[in-house]
């Protein structure tokens, strides 16, 4: 079965065939650094983290690039052009670069509390700045862009009534009309420099009081937050690509402004998958400022926040993400994370006693139907993942194949009920999923295989003590696991087992 994708620039799900196969191009827009991460950017980074972690197990060569937006990223939809960077930076007494460092590093430290992958590639906007202002000046000497008063805009009606006789409209993306947003376009600051309310700035001229500033062919500025993912992508996969992802509130206007901008420099709208997360909700409400729900992860994590009533793990987090699919909606709750907390603490229970056991290869089952059953779950797992990164789907098949673990361990089946060969490659396939697909991490200190092999050992050593009627020793340990909650039997044909 190919791996399809729902491509939001097609609206419809797509078999994934790389340009240039077996090499892949993903970019996924990565974080402004001008404050600490919060649960809503978890979302996009552990979905692309899983897209990426799959495509390498499909055998890809995959060039995944993440940028950081450490500059330039001015909000067009307020009164103020406002740069997050300098402006936080004057908030906290601090260098913007002093400010970028601290965030950046934050924001990493999230990313390995979830175990996402590092990317292949994690350019940053101040470090491309040449490579802007090249594309901007391509930008104007095609015709599609304009200065004004040391500010360059786009084009978008000029862009519209040419390349829609291409079927390569401004909207393309998000289904928006130029037409429609000509009429609802709010009055922003420095709109009489623009030929049309819907024209966007690709740099921006730095006032007095701006801090972050570079010299440019229109006098000292900064560039546009649009213009940097399409510098970056470019100079790193290339005039088009493979895949394009970000979070569902980037369609417009970040991603449609970057089809524009990158169309007209390099002749094809750039990514030829493009995927989008749904966003998370807080029970029910969007994620702001002004619900006063933010959550930073780092209170999710300690359980600081006044809509938190505990403490979450990075995985109960991740695990909760992923028993939805990306592009599904997702709500956040205490009650949904507790009840994600205890699902995965039943699924890695179960997941970490089967890879401690070890399995006849070629026995025959003695129960066919149910063998056959459990092959089928875990094949399955495979074909969701196919069909549009199905997590949610994935997960749900995880929950059938665990009665047949715990039937196992509890011994209500035989050991031989199901094959050796099916055990093995349900060991196989389920490490492969749970750990390298998904990106479920063993926690410190819950290494059960590590556990059995001691508990073994001291068994061991408490047979050959009571063989020897060196009692002293042999009630020594028993008493000892027990306190620990490790619970020995002694049973009749004079073998041991034990509980945890």
């Amino acid at each position: 079965m190919p791996l399809k994708i729902y491509n939001s620039l097609t609206r419809q799900k797509e078999v994934f065939e790389p340009l240039n196969a077996p090499y892949v191009g993903m970019y996924v827009c990565g974080p402004t650094v001008s404050g600490e991460s919060h649960l809503g950017h978890a979302r996009p980074f552990i979905t692309f983290d899983v897209v990426y972690r799959y495509l390498l197990h499909k055998g890809y060569k995959v060039r995944y690039v993440r940028n950081i937006t450490d500059a330039g990223h001015f909000e067009e939809e307020g009164k103020q052009a406002e740069d997050k960077i300098a402006s936080k930076a004057i908030l906290e007494k601090l260098e913007p670069m002093e400010l970028v460092q601290k965030y950046t590093h934050l924001y990493h430290w999230a990313m390995e509390q979830f175990n996402n992958m590092p990317p292949s590639i994690e350019p940053t906007a101040t470090g491309h700045i040449v490579e802007q202002i090249e594309m901007i000046k391509t930008i104007i000497q095609d015709g599609y862009a304009y200065e004004r008063n040391g500010s360059v805009y786009f084009d978008v009606v000029k862009y519209n009534e040419d390349f829609a006789k291409k079927n390569q409209p401004y909207g393309i993306l998000s289904g928006r009309n130029v037409e429609e947003q000509l009429e609802t376009t709010r009055e922003l600051e420095n709109q009489d420099e623009k030929k049309n309310k819907v024209d966007f700035a690709l740099w921006k001229k730095a006032p007095e009081e701006h801090i972050m500033r570079w010299q440019s062919p229109w006098g000292e500025g900064f560039p546009g937050w649009h213009i940097e993912c399409s510098a970056m992508a470019t100079k790193y996969l290339g005039k088009q690509f493979d895949i394009h992802g970000g979070g569902m509130d980037l369609q417009f206007p970040h991603h449609e402004c970057e089809i524009a901008q990158s169309t007209v420099c390099n002749h094809a709208i750039p990514a030829r998958y493009w995927m989008h997360n749904n966003m998370i909700t807080i029970n029910g409400r969007k994620m702001g400022k002004s619900y006063n729900n933010v959550i930073k992860l780092s209170e999710l994590f300690a359980g600081n926040h006044h809509e938190l009533t505990q403490a979450y793990a990075p995985m109960t987090v991740r695990f909760f993400i992923l028993q939805s699919q990306y592009r599904g909606t997702l709500d956040f709750s205490n009650e949904a994370l507790q009840a994600s907390e205890k699902a995965l603490k039943r699924l890695m229970d179960a997941y970490e006693w089967l890879q401690a056991q070890t399995f006849t290869k070629g026995a025959e089952a003695t129960d066919p139907i149910l063998d056959k059953q459990l092959k089928t779950w875990v094949d399955e797992l495979e074909q969701f993942m196919d069909d549009d990164i199905n997590t949610a789907k994935v997960v749900a098949n995880l929950f059938e194949i665990l009665p047949s673990i715990n039937s196992l361990k509890d011994k209500h089946i035989a050991p031989d009920a199901i094959s050796g060969d099916t055990w093995m490659y349900t060991q196989q396939q389920l490490k492969l999923f749970v750990e390298d697909i998904l990106g479920i991490r063993i926690e410190a200190g819950a290494n059960l295989a590590q556990l059995k092999g001691v508990i073994d050992l001291l068994i061991e050593i408490r047979k050959e003590a009571k063989t020897k009627k060196d009692f002293a020793t042999s009630d020594k340990i028993r008493n000892q696991l027990t306190a620990m909650g490790i619970q020995i039997k002694d049973e009749k044909d004079g073998s041991m087992s034990y509980s945890l």
